[in-house]
């Protein structure tokens, strides 16, 4: 056994006899005034679709203090949540730092009700583990997930066996509740949410002006339809090809008076290269903005054509009509949900989808947009 995992087995016996807790009959967890929630699933799409369990929380115990801990791959996502109170960053690397050490002390041991450990498509053991060394009264978590034990259940006071199978088209904003259901704690408002300030939409406003290369600052009043593309992806399988992307671009260019932008981040650095060579200089990029500025600018478009990616929860946080590009994941459990929230999914191939797939759905979109747009001109 190689020596990594040798280690990891003692560490997980030496927590399991040291921070083990009884287990509670009764489901009556009281009036918890501070609230410690732990989610540090790396993926900061499944931190977004967190949102709704952090508001059937603050539903239940609107005057409670919630406390996140959050990864460094995932925090950025929740960085203005409304429903958070205080937000701590938990970073493996930074565990030799005594100065971290204390901080992440501090943040443990802040006289806590209440733990609650989620868990959707994983069972974080880092997440478990700060849950134990927490000072919390009572802690919630998995026992299992998916009929995959959690052998660090001990380390809860309620052991919540969560089974996504059992409704396989669940969407993952209702499925995480199922940590708290048992506790009557759930919210129908499956909505993320993305807090965005004036700072965030002037850099948006700033940004369209440019776009459609208005110098007046009379964004309102011009014809021009904006239409926002992501055409990354963290994994390789989720994404459409770049091919089909312009092409789309091309007819959408023909039917309409549009202007396009694409977003993206260092990690899509291969792909916006070979958007830019193809269009050339004056592509415009929005990369590498904050959460909330991304989501200002979605927020202005008229439409956002997406990867199923952590991207297109942020543009599900919007009122903005969307498009969902699928293919290996089910759209019914990760898709956003709501209003001028559409989908595209014909197998586990993503480029299955045809660009006339995407494009129906387009023209069905802005020809509502269009003559919107018209009424207002005539006004």
């Amino acid at each position: 056994m190689p020596i990594k995992k040798i280690f990891q087995r003692i560490l997980t016996n030496f927590i399991k006899r040291f921070f083990s807790v009884a287990e509670l009959n009764t489901k009556n967890l009281g009036h918890p005034q501070k609230i410690l929630l732990i989610r540090q699933h790396n993926q900061f799409g499944d931190m977004l679709a967190s949102v709704p369990l952090f508001r059937a929380i603050k539903e239940k115990f609107p005057n409670s203090n919630l406390t996140l801990i959050a990864s460094p791959e995932n925090y950025y996502a929740v960085t203005k949540n409304n429903f958070i109170d205080e937000l701590f960053i938990f970073d493996k690397r930074k565990i030799i730092n005594p100065l971290y050490l204390l901080k992440l002390k501090k943040t443990l041991k802040a006289n806590y009700d209440l733990a609650v450990v989620p868990a959707t498509v994983a069972i974080s053991k880092t997440s478990c583990i700060l849950a134990a060394l927490s000072d919390a009264k009572i802690k919630i978590g998995p026992s299992s997930l998916n009929g995959k034990v959690n052998e660090l259940s001990s380390l809860f006071n309620f052991k919540i066996k969560l089974n996504w199978q059992k409704y396989p088209d669940i969407h993952v904003s209702d499925f995480i509740q199922d940590i708290l259901r048992p506790f009557g704690i759930s919210t129908k408002n499956l909505k993320t949410q993305i807090t965005i300030e004036k700072d965030d939409l002037k850099t948006a406003e700033d940004f369209i002006e440019t776009l459609k290369g208005n110098t007046n600052h009379e964004v309102v009043n011009s014809h021009k339809l904006v239409v926002g593309l992501h055409i990354g992806a963290g994994k390789r399988l989720n994404r459409w090809s770049i091919e089909k992307f312009l092409q789309l671009t091309n007819l959408l260019s023909v039917a309409y008076e549009v202007v396009f932008y694409f977003t993206g981040s260092k990690s899509d650095k291969e792909e916006l290269n070979y958007v830019k060579k193809i269009f050339g200089e004056n592509t415009a990029f929005f990369i590498d903005h904050s959460i909330p500025e991304l989501a200002a600018l979605i927020s202005l478009s008229d439409l956002f054509i997406t990867n199923d990616t952590g991207v297109m929860h942020v543009a599900g946080a919007t009122d903005t009509p969307q498009i969902s590009i699928f293919g290996p994941t089910n759209p019914y459990n990760w898709a956003p949900m709501g209003p001028n929230k559409y989908f595209v999914r014909k197998s586990d191939l993503t480029d299955d989808v045809t660009v006339e797939d995407v494009f129906l759905l387009c023209k069905l979109i802005l020809e509502k947009k269009t003559s919107e747009k018209n009424k207002s001109n005539l006004i």
